[in-house]
């Protein structure tokens, strides 16, 4: 009886033990938050200190706190005219890519037609190429044709360039909801947009909240199209205004910082709202497919 208990409570005491390789595992994953979160920390307070003491020790704690880099920094950037044009671009660009990706995410997820995987591929090869390496022929284009330094210039590549990986989510999204749901409305007389769009569109909502929240990070932070076709400083975005901060000798980089923490404010309390959806979405989108 004695031996019983005894093997038992090895066996609770060693159920309840992390294994090393458990260990190893969470021991990375916090080396990975760390590295995320104290530069954030970093940034934070870096911001309410002074020049002098920022140059003297960039990692020392503001003796005291100089809330005035966040007047400065809305000053100095003309904050709201920013903010306005980088809302502007993102929600025209991501209202785009939502519309154009459920149109084309549930047409190849549910019609065949002859060059649907060659259409597939191209959309995946789009997700292989870094941006970087078309900013020169997209300039030369843009240039040619007129399109550069207007209020609707990085609608046109936003859309272009972020539509692959929501049309790849919608389509798995849309190819593990029952066809017999799309059998039972053509049944009752309605036509295929008339499903796409009236059956279908309610039910696509979960992955489609997902891709407007993704791609609204994406274009808010977006900073490559907007240094090469923007030349007009009033068509700036906030990305592009941090470069406010940089003069030819110096950067005040407390006021620089305190400007990042202004233009990081509104993605991340989307994500701080959105962010259960984010993950459902996701999920749902992995799952069916």
């Amino acid at each position: 009886m004695e031996l019983q208990l005894e093997l038992q409570t090895q066996r609770s005491t060693r159920r309840f033990l992390p294994s090393p390789a458990k260990l190893a595992v969470n021991a990375l994953m916090l080396l990975f938050t760390a590295s995320c979160i104290l530069p954030l920390l970093w940034i934070g307070y870096s911001s309410l200190k002074t020049q002098a003491e920022f140059a003297n020790n960039i990692l020392s704690l503001p003796s005291a706190p100089q809330f005035g880099n966040y007047l400065e920094a809305i000053k100095l950037t003309n904050m709201l005219q920013l903010s306005w044009n980088s809302a502007r671009v993102t929600l025209l660009s991501v209202i785009g890519i939502t519309a154009i990706s459920y149109v084309t995410g549930y047409i190849t997820a549910r019609i065949d037609f002859k060059g649907k995987k060659v259409m597939i591929f191209y959309y995946l090869f789009g997700m292989l190429v870094p941006i970087h390496a078309l900013l020169v022929p997209l300039y030369l284009l843009f240039k040619n044709f007129g399109l550069a330094d207007q209020w609707y210039t990085l609608i046109i590549p936003y859309i272009a360039f972020n539509l692959s990986l929501p049309i790849m989510l919608i389509s798995s999204y849309v190819t593990g909801i029952p066809k017999e749901i799309e059998e039972a409305a053509a049944i009752d007389g309605l036509s295929f947009s008339g499903t796409m769009y009236r059956i279908m569109l309610p039910i696509a909502i979960p992955v489609l909240t997902t891709v407007a929240i993704l791609q609204f990070f994406s274009c808010w932070n977006e900073f490559s199209f907007a240094l090469v076709l923007l030349n007009d400083e009033s068509l700036r975005t906030v990305p592009l205004g941090m470069s406010y901060f940089k003069s030819q000798h110096s950067t005040n980089y407390p006021q620089l910082m305190a400007g990042m923490i202004l233009s990081m404010l509104p993605v991340t309390i989307i994500y701080f709202v959105f962010s259960s959806r984010i993950i459902a979405g996701v999920m749902a989108g992995a799952v069916k497919g």
